[in-house]
């Protein structure tokens, strides 16, 4: 037996391979839990060697029973460990042999601790008319849904039989539904390419479909769907050739996605064939896509090629976040992509600076030996990580250079894991033949990969779209310090700048002196920011507004957070109003800590320094 490569599995992943997972549950909406069996199709992982143990990740879990080849096994599940949850053991009467497979199967159910799984009460989704539920098992939470290893080492083909009585969308190819009950189906899903448990996806409720391109169907509330369509089809399959023309063709068959109720804790969740969205995306001007560019991206970075852990959580994020760029400068020009790249900046020294430029978490490579990996989460693995891939490709020779190592490394890594080392390898084996391995040796490799902070090199990009923002920025930061009168700023002064060009500038106002509460609201009364219905605007400004400690807009702030339940914005929120009003901040996550998905409840605990119960 080996030690595990990956901290935040306490499964034997070395010792048992998966062939094959199905599941077969049910989802009660009465009782708020999802039950029934998964079954894995077994080896041994040593060639040589007998299957003598398997060891499952659990957290929250009824464990009910356990069979091997058909056969009833005692089963243990040992005393949970914190974030890690409860290790289940099967121990088969006798070892399987190792030329073997065999057919283990668990019942189990979830319980209301499920850090998984969200349950909506009809008057919490959008439409109002029926229950919900959804789930999220990023980072290590699919154990709370389902006994697995839960590990993003491990990846594996699923079969999903979903028995609901609202439509279901899960992590595969559609394959129709067969009679349960008089008010329920058995929704079947294939997903033959192998897939991580944090990719494991089952969502259910009143939903409505559209196309939005050849290959793509959005899925949303009915109430929702004409403004999802506008949004979405004029770019999607756009998109996907952009996408495609950098990697490789499109493995999985069709681009599918849902928009969700408000309490989805994420922008998107990149589950295959069902990526889940956060509603915010929907401003009515298409100026939020580029978060459905980022998801796309991932059906080649973290889920055709995947993270081996966590603890490189860099090579998912950050790769994708370069990708989405890449095809936002296919689609909408390289000015775009840059620009994008400055705003990224921006949030990366933020997230720095919250930290501490000391701190483990700013690490591209972080150790997460005894740390739950959502306190790890943060904007460094996709910011970092795209600066250091930006860095590359300009150390190569550029774009031209560069982007057929993309192709490249997709096909090698193809349904498989990749680790720093496997990346350094890969660029090394492709660029050595061009006569670049010298490039290669002048990245210090050690100060990208294991130095907390800012990255060591600071990036140039073209500020032709940001110029105008930091003019303009610069122009009220010098008026507030001589006071001059701020009625003279007027909806003028943006006229057509997009949703981005706003954003940078609110993020440079951010980053000066808080402002008298006079120019708080002149802002808002010349440029309508806390009426925008662009969540990215109105989020920065607020923020503006907490910074400054203007309090008129308190109780306006308290209630959006409590609609909307993306950590890109509660998070952030959640603190600033913290410092400044403890009470309000504590008060309003008390008021709405049921709409908020576990996890982000849980941290936003954390944030505002409130005991677990």
């Amino acid at each position: 037996m080996k030690i595990s490569l990956d901290p935040s599995t306490q499964s034997n992943y070395y010792d048992v391979s998966i062939h094959h997972l199905l599941l077969d549950a049910e989802i009660d909406f009465g009782k708020k839990l999802l039950f029934g069996t998964v079954e894995y199709k077994i080896q041994s992982a040593r060639i040589s060697e007998p299957l003598s143990h398997i060891i499952l990740d659990t957290s929250y879990l009824d464990v009910k029973s356990a069979s091997l080849n058909g056969t009833p096994v005692p089963f243990r599940v040992d005393e949970r460990r914190d974030f890690l949850g409860n290790a289940l053991h099967v121990v088969p009467p006798k070892p399987i042999p190792a030329i073997d497979i065999a057919t283990l199967r668990i019942s189990f159910s979830t319980t209301k601790e499920c850090t998984a799984i969200q349950f909506l009460d009809p008057q919490q989704t959008i439409g109002g008319n029926a229950p919900y539920m959804f789930s999220q098992c990023q980072a290590i939470h699919a154990r709370s849904m389902l006994p697995c290893q839960d590990t993003p080492s491990v990846k594996v083909p699923c079969t999903f039989h979903i028995r609901s009585k609202l439509p279901v969308i899960a992590s595969g190819i559609p394959c129709g539904t067969r009679d349960f009950r008089d008010d329920s189906l058995v929704y079947m899903f294939e997903q033959p390419l192998g897939i991580p448990s944090y990719l494991i996806s089952i969502l259910s409720g009143d939903l409505a479909s559209s196309s939005v391109g050849p290959r793509s169907t959005v899925y949303t509330e009915p109430d929702n769907i004409v403004a999802c369509k506008f949004e979405f089809e004029h770019d999607m399959e756009n998109f996907m050739k952009a996408a495609e023309s950098l990697t490789t063709p499109y493995a999985w068959t069709r681009y599918d996605f849902v928009v969700l109720p408000p309490s989805f804790p994420y922008g998107g969740m990149e589950n295959p064939n069902a990526t889940f969205a956060t509603p915010t995306l929907i401003a009515g001007d298409r100026s939020n896509v580029s978060v459905i560019a980022h998801e796309l991206a991932h059906s080649w970075s973290g889920n055709l090629v995947t993270n081996e852990s966590w603890q490189c959580f860099w090579l998912n994020e950050g790769m994708t976040v370069f990708l989405e760029r890449k095809i936002i400068g296919r689609v909408q020009g390289e000015k775009y992509r840059q620009f994008d790249a400055i705003i990224g900046w921006g949030e990366l020294k933020e997230a720095v600076e919250l930290f501490g430029k000391d701190h483990e978490f700013t690490k591209l490579i972080v150790d997460l030996d005894g740390k739950d990996p959502d306190d790890a989460f943060s904007t460094i693995p996709y910011e970092k990580g795209f600066n250091f891939l930006y860095e590359i490709e300009r150390v190569v020779g550029g774009p031209v250079v560069f982007e057929p190592f993309l192709s490249f490394y997709f096909r090698k890594f193809a349904n498989s894991t990749v680790n720093e080392v496997k990346f350094k390898n890969a660029l090394y084996e492709y660029f050595k033949p061009l006569g670049l391995s010298q490039a290669l040796d002048s990245i210090d490799w050690d100060a990208w990969y294991y130095a907390p902070g800012m990255p060591p090199v600071t990036p140039q990009f073209d500020t032709t779209l940001a110029d105008n923002c930091y003019k303009l920025a610069d122009v009220w930061v010098n008026s507030a310090k001589t006071s001059e009168n701020p009625d003279k700023f007027k909806q003028d002064d943006i006229e057509g700048w997009s949703a981005a060009q706003l954003s940078l500038f609110l993020d440079v106002l951010f980053e000066a002196d808080a402002f008298p509460h006079n120019y708080i609201a002149a802002m808002d009364s010349a440029y309508s920011f806390s009426n925008s219905r662009n969540a990215e605007i109105s989020f920065r400004y607020f923020k503006l507004v907490l910074k400054s400690k203007y309090k008129p807009l308190y109780e306006r702030i308290a209630d959006q957070v409590g609609k909307v339940g993306r950590m890109k914005f509660v998070r952030p929120t959640y603190r600033l109003l913290n410092q400044a009003d403890h009470d309000l901040a504590v008060k309003t996550f008390r008021k709405y800590s049921n709409f908020y998905h576990k996890i982000c409840a849980g941290l936003v605990k954390k944030d505002l320094g409130i005991a677990e119960n």
